[in-house]
């Protein structure tokens, strides 16, 4: 007996099925290379664990109907904790056991700031129930940050810190501001900070670390053997040469 295809059980569309960007660059390089640093940054400070994924630029889906409508949201940044740290294409909530982002970061512009501030902002509370909401000019360089009131409905304000850096509850850490050049710009940067007050390297910046580590180490050794040689030849000079040598 062939079961006609209307009879048949509607599969969910999955990540495969739907599309991931909507073909648009950021705003300015600028804003293209803040949204890399604290992705691969975050990204690679969390290397070792396999239950969280940090994505960036691609549509997260929390409906089917959204799809319907064409109504697609990417967040710049965003971070969802107690899932598995594989690729993906999109974020799609349906096949990824209704897990949301816990902590979202825009990226805002002139073009931008009144979706960002408004309307992204109730759909984050109300909708994906975003545990934490960030939201950076890189121009003017103002940061806001927004936590869930306790009923989990609305945003209310992260009060900063008096360096001016905001906490992040969910991942133990900080957003704050550090002066420097990546890729060529030299400005003030939004970056992740860790308890000890450290910005997160990017895996470039690790590797630099760790060769001027290296290389420093390399340094000082060279260096002792310079002055045991110096007090061995003192020494030679005055008792003569030692048995050994």
């Amino acid at each position: 007996m062939t079961i006609p295809a209307s009879m048949l059980p509607v599969v969910p569309p999955g990540e495969d099925d739907l599309p991931c960007c909507d073909g648009e660059p950021m705003e300015s390089d600028r804003h293209r290379k803040q949204m890399n640093l604290l992705i691969e940054s975050l990204d690679y400070a969390l290397r070792d664990r396999d239950d969280v994924f940090v994505g960036g630029n691609m549509f997260i889906y929390y409906s089917e109907l959204q799809t319907k409508r064409n109504d697609f949201r990417g967040p710049d940044v965003f971070v969802v904790l107690d899932t598995v740290r594989r690729e993906r294409k999109s974020w799609v909530v349906w096949k990824e056991d209704g897990r949301m982002p816990d902590v979202v970061i825009e990226l805002v512009s002139e073009t931008t700031e009144h979706v960002d501030r408004v309307e992204k902002m109730r759909l984050y509370a109300r909708s994906l129930r975003v545990g934490e909401y960030f939201i950076y000019d890189p121009m003017s360089h103002r940061l806001d940050g927004y936590r869930l009131d306790g009923g989990g409905w609305k945003y209310e304000r992260i009060e900063p810190e008096p360096d001016g850096e905001l906490t992040c509850q969910q991942l133990g850490l900080k957003l704050g501001l550090w002066h420097g050049t990546i890729g060529g710009i030299e400005t003030d940067w939004l970056r992740w900070f860790d308890p000890t007050g450290r910005p997160l390297p990017t895996p470039a910046e690790a590797e630099a670390q760790g060769a001027e580590q290296e290389a420093r180490r390399a340094e000082q050794e060279a260096l002792r053997a310079a002055r045991l040689e110096a007090k061995l030849a003192e020494y030679e000079a005055k008792y003569g040469k030692l048995p050994d040598r």
